[in-house]
């Protein structure tokens, strides 16, 4: 069992705050993924929870014991970073065994906890291999084993797949979530900045921006209903379209009408108070569609990319700061500079106000 408490957590260095005011609560059997652009803290968080970064304030606490001043080795965690930082001299077993060795543990249990890590991430033919005979992600499944048999409290992953091809990043990720279901019980702290290894594998998924924490929920949660529109467009690829306008009609639905022209029905309720409100109309690449008749955006194609499951298309009309994206299914060939309407289902859409979702009001 292993629940992890951050209270008020923050890191400084000097006069500069990096992490301010961190609440988090881990239980037993999660695995979080800490996401965000880079220099947000996500490492700097995780090597704070491993005791390799000084917490500066605020309370860390593992099944209830503060841990803010316990040494690494003594808070029952184990770490696999971006590197695979395998002993190139050792065999995948001496790597594996190495940290129960020094721990003194008797042959007997070195030999079990190896074979029993081999066999979870199917190394057991590899162990009397050199690191250099291993593929990168070999080499990955070794350095995630040589935590495994330390059986620790909590598992910590550093970005493990950065170093890998996409293809094996791929495999590997889906190894990773194997090893999931075979551990249930294993609570896991995963940072990566790719946002599909985050919404595939995380129990719930930690945003981070500013020094801060931006929203936390399960994967579906981020993606359909965002607190704000920082963690709206960085959640979704391509990013969340934002459109301004203002609030025309208010009730159970939400009319907006559109600066650039167009209106739209939102399925989002407001009041009275809100009528003439400026607001940001959200809306996914991916429920976009086209319609010959009213339309939410109407608009030339300057690009397309033909992605064979999908089509993007790419608008650009004076005044507006970022292009738009519609994501169409299929392959649509000839649209290139051509007049398209798109329209969106009202339930699929959100309101945002100085940057913060309507709905969490």
């Amino acid at each position: 069992m292993a629940d992890l408490k951050l209270t008020g957590v923050e890191k400084a260095y000097g006069e500069v705050k990096v992490l301010k005011n961190i609440d988090l609560d881990i239980k037993t059997g999660e695995l979080i993924v800490f996401v965000g652009p880079s220099g947000c803290g996500k490492s700097t968080l995780l090597r704070m929870i491993a005791g390799l970064e000084r917490i500066t304030g605020g309370d860390f606490t593992i099944d209830g014991v503060r841990m803010n001043e316990v040494p690494p080795a003594q808070r029952g965690i184990a770490m696999v970073f971006q590197s695979y930082a395998l002993y190139p001299h050792m065999t995948v077993r001496q790597n594996m065994e190495f940290a129960l060795k020094i721990a003194k543990k008797p042959q007997a249990e070195l030999d079990a906890a190896v074979d029993n890590a081999a066999r979870i991430l199917q190394l057991t033919p590899y162990l009397d291999r050199l690191p250099k005979a291993l593929s990168g992600g070999q080499r990955q499944r070794v350095a995630i084993g040589r935590a495994i048999v330390r059986d620790p409290k909590v598992y910590l992953f550093d970005e493990p797949l950065s170093n890998l091809d996409a293809a094996l990043r791929v495999a590997t990720r889906i190894e990773i979530a194997q090893l999931k279901e075979a551990m249930p019980d294993s609570t896991m702290i995963y940072v990566t900045h790719d946002q599909v290894e985050a919404m595939t594998l995380a129990s719930r998924i930690v945003v981070l921006a500013g020094g801060g924490i931006a929203q936390v929920g399960t994967p579906l949660e981020l993606y359909e209903r965002p607190e704000n529109e920082f963690v709206a467009q960085f959640i979704g690829s391509p990013a969340m379209n934002l459109l301004p306008g203002k609030i025309v009609a208010t009730g159970a639905e939400t009319r907006v009408q559109l600066d650039g022209g167009g209106d739209a029905i939102a399925a989002i309720p407001t009041d009275a108070a809100d009528l003439g409100l400026a607001v940001n109309l959200g809306v996914r690449p991916e429920d976009m569609v086209p319609s010959d008749t009213s339309a939410l955006y109407t608009g030339e194609v300057e690009i397309t990319e033909a992605l064979g499951e999908v089509t993007l298309l790419y608008f650009k009309r004076a005044g507006e700061a970022a292009p738009v994206v519609a994501k169409l299914p299929g392959i649509h060939q000839g649209l290139r500079h051509s007049q398209v309407h798109l329209t969106a289902d009202p339930a699929k859409l959100h309101l945002f106000h100085n940057g913060r979702s309507l709905l969490y009001r």
